[in-house]
């Protein structure tokens, strides 16, 4: 069957609704029409079926949103309930079933609901009565929408293409195991060798890959042979980017690991892993082909991500992370590191979070088990820690017993409630018997997603704006309240040192400019994706390898030197979560942007003022928020005030 006509039942409609509608009954009919296939009905069944069910009366335009609220909050809420259970088993530390696990991880029971909301006509209705605008509408005139008309948008571009069963399974399929060879890739370490001959961890330890990998080079900047132990570990990340860690290794070989040599014992190493990390991120290219032919408004993942999911231009974002590794106030930073450290900084220096001399790790060990203790305590202690951080009694109980803490297979992550009776759940990472400050530290990072989470459940304005807009809005509020993670221990500012917030907005464009690489790395790998669609793995590498190298070159080189190890490659996040990166970065821009709002107002208030925004655009959100858009210029004027703060605090 060819598109259906729409101009007979238009001026039908027309007629029957009067020409102040004309305007709402020409949208739909399109929208419809462009999605309506010989399945669904002939040009009469087309018609009758329009004629039946275009609303004009307000009163019932809005019980017909209402009625929309509930169905896509009962469905889409429970069927996340149901994969959230599904898959703990291999989201989870615990007990393994080899096989069935990851079936009941990759179980869908409504693998073609896309399809079945067209096949049943729900989803023809909410298109006809709902607008559906594109990005550059909602950025032009989102700000005069009142809430219900936010509501109908939302409704209206809930329901995309009709995909497929089989590309849904694909995805599925695909997905589960990108994220599954993320979660697992755990290097051994145990024989490493430093460049002294030393073995600096015990026999039987696993890093994760590459956030493990990471923390323990943070950490060795406060101890005794740090530096040696970071050379050795920024070695296995690059070859945790390369595939050339032995197999061996990987199979739990015992034998001193030269990193840099590449030796095991001082002979071959004979098999090495190879590409499969670049196997694992064409996979999800792969699926985004799949789903590419079906979305005709954003026909790349990367249009999808952009456009359709974080809302915010490509352009805009690309010119965000350019612009925040451009301030000339990074190079004053940088020196500022030089002199912490008191000596040329190197690569691995990128990864330095001790502006502030924190505790040795040992000592915060220690507190978080006298406080905390394991995963069980923190999600006990969930209430007292909200009133700590300045909650009412009533909001901290609501909130912290409404949040579920576990640990996760890999290194933590938070999950949404599918629905308002649902709870919060908080994974985290732990020593073999404690949480640890690892641990804890991770837990107050997804307790910030979690508090989001949950307000912008129970107390948004509508069903339909639950949510916020995007990954970095509630990325911001991780950052924030990771950043309290001291104060919930009862660990002391030095009264030698600048206040917090002029430590934490130094250690934000930090750890900002740290993950813009990335961010920038991943954009253009999935460029020369779209631009190379045949390429193999081995090929892939090599092409993500230079493009770090010449990001490199370009932003960290004339602070940090060469780096021979291509670390800004080294983000797992882009083998499983497609050009998710950049939502770190935005995230420390907003949470700068929120740190500095909340410096003379209340956290607990301004969370759930703010967090229950609901979800408009993320520009809008922000200025609703803070009252600024999302720029990297308030984050370098409050980095130059800092630094000034900063240095006037040590000369005196």
């Amino acid at each position: 069957m060819t598109r259906p006509s729409t101009d007979s039942i238009c001026t039908t409609l027309c007629s029957s609704h009067g020409e102040p509608h004309a305007l709402r009954i020409n949208e739909g009919l399109e929208r419809v029409a462009r999605l309506w296939g010989e399945q669904d009905g002939n040009q009469q069944e087309f018609e009758s079926f329009c004629e039946q069910y275009f609303v004009s009366d307000p009163v019932d335009l809005d019980r017909l949103l209402s009625r929309f609220e509930t169905l896509l909050t009962s469905v889409h809420g429970h069927l996340s309930e149901i994969g959230r259970d599904l898959r703990r088993w291999t989201d989870l530390r615990g007990d393994d079933y080899e096989g069935v696990d990851d079936l009941l991880a990759t179980f869908s029971p409504a693998p073609d609901l896309s399809d079945q909301f067209y096949q049943q006509k729900l989803a023809f209705v909410a298109l006809l009565n709902f607008p559906r605008p594109d990005l550059a509408t909602m950025l032009s005139k989102g700000d005069d929408w009142s809430i219900d008309e936010w509501a109908a948008v939302r409704v209206g571009k809930a329901f995309g293409p009709r995909i497929p069963a089989e590309v849904n399974d694909l995805a599925r399929e695909l997905g589960h195991k990108s994220h599954q060879w993320v979660s697992t890739f755990h290097v051994p370490v145990g024989g490493l060798l430093d460049e002294n001959g030393h073995q600096p961890f015990e026999p039987d330890r696993k890093l994760l890959a590459h956030w493990l990998i990471r923390e323990e080079i943070r950490s060795g900047y406060a101890q005794e042979h740090g530096l040696a132990k970071q050379r050795a570990l920024m070695w296995v990340m690059k070859r945790q980017i390369d595939g050339t860690i032995p197999r061996a290794v990987m199979d739990g070989s015992t034998a001193p690991w030269d990193p840099v040599a590449n030796t095991l014992g001082g002979d071959d190493p004979g098999e090495l892993v190879g590409p499969e990390r670049y196997d694992r991120w064409l996979d999800c290219f792969t699926v985004a082909r799949a789903y590419d032919e079906h979305y005709h408004e954003y026909p790349t993942a990367i249009a999808r991500k952009f456009e359709l999911a974080r809302e915010m231009p490509e352009a805009e974002v690309e010119d965000l992370l350019v612009n925040l590794l451009s301030a000339p106030v990074r190079g004053e930073l940088a020196e500022l590191v030089r002199s912490a450290l008191g000596r040329p900084l190197e690569s691995h220096d990128v990864y330095f979070d001790e502006l502030a001399p924190s505790p040795p790790v040992d000592e915060l060990n220690a507190l978080v088990r006298e406080r905390i203790g394991n995963h069980e305590g923190m999600q006990e202690k969930l209430p007292e820690i909200l009133l700590s951080l300045g909650f009412p009694e009533e909001d901290a109980r609501f909130l912290g017993t409404r949040v579920q803490v576990e640990i996760a297979r890999g290194s933590g992550h938070a999950m949404r409630p599918g629905m308002p009776q649902y709870a919060a759940w908080l994974r985290t990472n732990s020593l073999p018997d404690e949480l640890g400050w690892d641990g804890f530290d991770t837990a107050m990072h997804e307790l910030g997603h979690n508090l989001e989470q949950l307000i912008s459940t129970h107390w948004v304005p509508r069903p339909a704006l639950r949510n916020v807009p995007n990954t970095g809005c509630t990325e911001a509020f991780a950052f924030l309240y990771q950043s309290k993670a001291m104060d919930v221990l009862g660990v002391k500012g030095d009264p030698s040192q600048p206040d917090a917030w002029t430590m934490d907005t130094l250690q934000t464009m930090l750890d900002a400019c740290q993950i813009a690489g990335p961010a920038l790395v991943d954009l253009q790998a999935w460029r020369w994706l779209y631009a190379n669609p045949g390429a193999d793995a081995p090929a892939f590498r090599d092409a993500v390898i230079g493009i770090a190298t010449d990001l490199w070159d370009q932003f960290y080189a004339a602070e940090y030197g060469e780096d021979p190890c291509h670390i800004l490659a080294a983000y797992q996040h882009m083998v499983a979560h497609p050009l998710y990166l950049p939502d770190y970065v935005i995230g420390h821009v907003q949470s700068q942007l929120i740190r500095t709002h909340m410096r003379t107002r209340d956290l607990a208030g301004e969370t759930r003022r703010i967090c229950s925004i609901g979800r408009c655009t993320p520009d809008l959100w922000t200025r609703k928020a803070v009252g600024s858009s999302i720029s990297v210029e308030p984050m370098i004027k409050d980095v130059e005030a800092a630094l000034q703060a900063f240095t006037l605090q040590q000369s005196t």
